[in-house]
């Protein structure tokens, strides 16, 4: 193995980045080295390029979706082997918090996300905890496995757990890019009925019909709140899924609930948003949720989903650039070029 690889290098002083020679990292006690397959591109990433997330370090390795095989073992390592075809987590526990000295690491309340407290996956290799890896199974891609860490549990998590989504309850999705894709896909699987997506791209809600909403309405349009109605016999949203994270999302979504409903917020920005009056939204019982990432365990959970053909990921690569062009990929992505679901790095 050389002594260098090759990395995507964010440097904070300047919010500038580029691909640059470092040496290959070794893996400590608990860890191992993972040679990089493919690692996706995502929003978070272009949020601490432009300043909406705060640096954390002067200089950091940035793409935190990542799959590849274990390429080196740390001391201490049990039942990994080198070879294993993996999944890293995006985020390591603290060690130090309430939680994590009671054993609950996946409570932790200082959690640290790969690519933002340490090095991430754009690049040849990455150090990972061993205890926070997924085995991908044989019959799942690795293109398709390194987008379960995030761009699709994330979406899972939202669903899932904060979302708390029954069968039959009514679901809208604003915003049906990367995360509202699967936002929408995860819906329909767990039963929610009808699913309805939003979004000002004619492409895009075509798109989210193919793949498996109900309804795709145009954000823009003055008589949505009457077409939420009739597509939902009068009752209106049980759970509304803000992906896009602006101030116009948000609140359109938290109109569009019913009495009790459920709005999550998953995308992020820098733009604020009203619920409105205290005794409007008392009133109204409604509920607003923040949500952030997933738990480690639903990587493996979605992996078998994948696995057994339950859950289709065939049409969410949209590209791959080499690390070497993964200022094009930044570029395509921020730009919405080709209305991408989620663009990979290949190193």
């Amino acid at each position: 193995m050389a002594g260098t690889m090759r990395a995507e290098r964010f440097h904070a002083d300047t919010k500038t980045f580029a691909v640059e020679d470092v040496p290959i990292p070794e893996p400590g006690p608990g860890e191992v080295l993972v040679k990089v397959e493919f690692c996706g591109i995502c929003h978070s990433d272009l949020s601490l390029i432009d300043g909406t997330f705060p640096a954390l370090l002067p200089v950091v390795t940035q793409g935190h979706e990542a799959s590849g095989t274990i390429a080196k073992l740390g001391a201490g390592v049990t039942g990994w082997s080198e070879g294993d075809r993996v999944v890293p987590s995006a985020g390591r526990p603290c060690f130090a918090c309430r939680n994590c000295r009671r054993g609950d690491l996946t409570n932790c309340l200082n959690i640290q996300l790969m690519a933002f407290a340490y090095d991430g996956a754009w690049a040849e290799y990455t150090v990972a905890q061993a205890g926070g890896l997924t085995r991908i199974p044989d019959n799942v891609s690795f293109e398709q496995a390194a987008i379960l860490a995030d761009a699709v549990s994330t979406p899972f998590g939202a669903v899932v757990r904060t979302g708390k989504v029954g069968v039959g309850e009514t679901v809208g999705v604003w915003g049906v890019g990367g995360v509202g894709t699967h936002i929408v896909q995860l819906a329909r699987l767990v039963g929610a009925v009808p699913v309805i997506a939003f979004d000002i791209n004619p492409v895009v809600r075509e798109r989210a019909l193919e793949l498996g909403a109900d309804y795709a309405f145009d954000s823009r349009d003055e008589d949505l709140k009457e077409k939420v109605a009739e597509a939902t016999g009068g009752r209106m949203l049980d759970v509304a899924f803000d992906a896009a994270g602006l101030k116009v999302t948000f609140e359109q979504a938290l109109d569009c609930l019913t009495v009790g409903g459920r709005l999550v917020a998953v995308g992020l920005s820098a733009q604020e948003a009203s619920v409105g009056t205290t005794a409007q939204f008392g009133l109204s019982q409604k509920q607003v949720l923040g949500h952030l990432g997933y738990k480690n365990v639903d990587i493996e959970t979605l992996a078998e989903l994948v696995s057994r053909g339950r859950l289709d990921l065939s049409r969410s690569i949209s590209e791959v650039v080499p690390l070497e062009d993964v200022v094009k990929g930044i570029e395509k992505l921020e730009n919405h070029e080709g209305n991408p679901i989620r663009i990979l790095v290949k190193p």
